[in-house]
């Protein structure tokens, strides 16, 4: 093949299935030939000798040898031959004359051909050879009289044309077949390539092969652990990030070919593929090890034939929600306080132009007064200048949305000795003090939330009230759902987190609620604060 040169997916199948028909017939052609040549022969030698039986066995014949009367014998074995087709029909005395031949010039001469002996012992044979007439294969056959003597022999001969013409015959047969036979082999493999090729969706073998190394490295690449399962429940495909995360779960770093409910018995991988209903974001424990699931049924013609899942480790997910829910947060509160400075910058600066500068001067000693006392009392009791800042964050919202958020934090709290407590924090109190926002802004009459912070031996409280419109009792079963919501569409998300940030505190949470009344949220969970080192 010329370099360079690849042939396609259908050739190389087309001429694979011609090669093997090809060589198939012909060798069954070969033994066929082989072996209708020997029936051929067979059959012809048969033949002979069933005629050389009965020309012996007649009456005319023994009664013409006993008496010497060629001429009876002539007449009979001229019928016979004619009737059955052969070349000659030779009766001999025991001196091997002929008693009778198809030319009537040869009778009374000696039998040509030298293989007429044995049939004068009395042995019956048949052999191939050239006599007057042309090559033949003769058929020997002694003849007895009524006493059991033998008194002379019948030779059968048939031209080995015949015999020759009737293999060419079969042969051709057999020839023919063989062509069909490749002709249907043809025709077979050009529908079973094609078959194939649209099974493959038309592909070669090279792109295949290409988009199974692309296919092999997305999944070894991606960050997210992703498991397949088939039809049986065992698993098919592992990526590194599955694996490694396995390993740290204690399982085996091997799983291919495991049946998952015998490596990772609470997966609910085969639930999926039974019912085939798609679960998502979903947390589950194995080992200890919490990670979040999406498990999704694999669909071919509306038939489940496996189960995919894709996971990540929920501390890995935590921490990019906290840092995407920190970050939001502290752009809102800068926003804010942008806003509010600017509006009081306007202020100060109609006042100027109007020349108010008396009233200017005790507006901006009510600013910083109340600036002053406001900053004190955050950043002196909340040592975490992270959490004081959110906080400050938050006060300054609540002016521009014209509500009033009081904070009152008891007694000092100190900075965490986990930097996560802080996440978890601006988590609870950031989505709480907004939800009390969302709650008073329609009321007409006071718009209040209130904050409180009590720190004590270790434990932090933390209470939450507004007088909103409050909630229903069949609202407050479902406000830690994820994605439950009165307030529209993608919404529902804030209440979620807060109540996975008490849990992984390992906190307690109450609430107190009535309609038009207002709503409460009491949160008591462990704080471990820093030791302050002194000099």
């Amino acid at each position: 093949m010329v370099k360079g040169l690849r042939m396609t997916l259908r050739s190389v199948i087309i001429l694979l299935v011609c090669i093997v028909v090809l060589m198939s017939l012909l060798l069954t052609d070969l033994l066929v030939s082989n072996s209708t040549e020997e029936n051929v022969r067979n059959q012809k030698a048969e033949k002979a000798t069933d005629v050389a039986k009965i020309v012996a066995n007649s009456s005319e014949v023994r009664r013409g040898l006993a008496e010497e009367n060629s001429e009876d014998i002539q007449a009979y074995t001229n019928s016979i031959q004619k009737e059955l087709g052969v070349l000659f029909i030779v009766v001999m005395n025991m001196d091997g004359i002929r008693q009778s031949h198809p030319n009537e010039a040869k009778i009374g001469k000696h039998f040509e051909g030298g293989d007429e002996r044995r049939v004068l012992k009395g042995e019956r044979y048949t052999s191939v050879a050239k006599g007057t007439l042309d090559e033949s294969l003769r058929a020997f056959v002694p003849v007895y009289n009524e006493r059991n003597e033998q008194i002379g022999a019948v030779a059968v001969g048939i031209s080995l044309v015949q015999v020759e013409q009737a293999v060419q015959e079969g042969h051709r047969r057999i020839l023919i077949g063989s062509l069909f036979g490749l002709l249907v082999g043809i025709i077979g493999a050009v529908l079973l390539a094609t078959y194939i090729k649209r099974t493959l969706f038309g592909l070669e073998p090279s792109n295949i092969a290409k988009i199974l190394e692309e296919r092999s490295m997305m999944l070894q690449s991606v960050r997210e652990g992703v498991l397949a399962i088939d039809k049986e429940g065992t698993i098919t495909l592992a990526n590194k990030s599955a694996v490694r995360l396995f390993k740290k779960a204690g399982l085996s770093s091997r799983p291919i070919g495991l049946k998952i409910a015998d490596y990772m018995p609470g997966s609910r991988l085969e639930e999926v593929l039974s019912t085939g209903e798609s679960h998502y974001d979903e947390e589950q424990v194995v080992n200890g090890i919490s990670i979040v699931v999406n498990r999704v049924p694999l669909l071919v013609d509306g038939e489940a034939v496996g189960a995919l899942s894709t996971f990540r480790d929920k501390t890995e997910v935590n921490v990019l929600a906290e840092q995407l829910t920190g970050v939001k947060t502290y752009v809102e509160a800068l926003r804010a306080q942008s806003h509010e400075f600017m509006n009081k910058l306007h202020v100060i600066l109609g006042m100027v132009q109007m020349g108010y500068h008396d009233e200017l001067s005790k507006y901006i000693h009510e600013l910083v007064d109340h600036r002053y006392g406001e900053v004190n009392s955050v950043t002196k009791q909340i040592k975490d200048l992270a959490l004081a800042g959110f906080l400050m964050g938050k006060m300054s919202y609540a002016r521009e949305e014209q509500v009033q958020l009081s904070m009152n934090v008891i007694n000092q709290i100190p900075e965490p000795q986990d930097s996560q407590l802080t996440h978890h924090l601006i988590t609870i109190i950031g989505n709480l003090v907004d939800n009390g926002i969302d709650a008073v802004k329609d009321n007409k009459k006071s718009k209040k939330v209130s904050v409180v912070l009590k720190y004590e031996n270790e434990r932090l409280l933390i209470e939450i009230s507004d007088n909103g419109y409050g909630m229903s009792s069949d609202k407050l079963t479902r406000i830690f759902e994820k994605g439950f919501s009165t307030k529209g569409s993608n919404r529902g998300f804030g209440l979620y987190l807060v109540k996975q940030s008490i849990d992984a505190l390992q906190g307690e949470l109450m609430i107190d609620s009535f309609v038009n009344s207002g709503t409460t949220f009491s949160i008591n969970l462990t704080y471990k604060g820093r030791i302050e080192q002194h000099d």
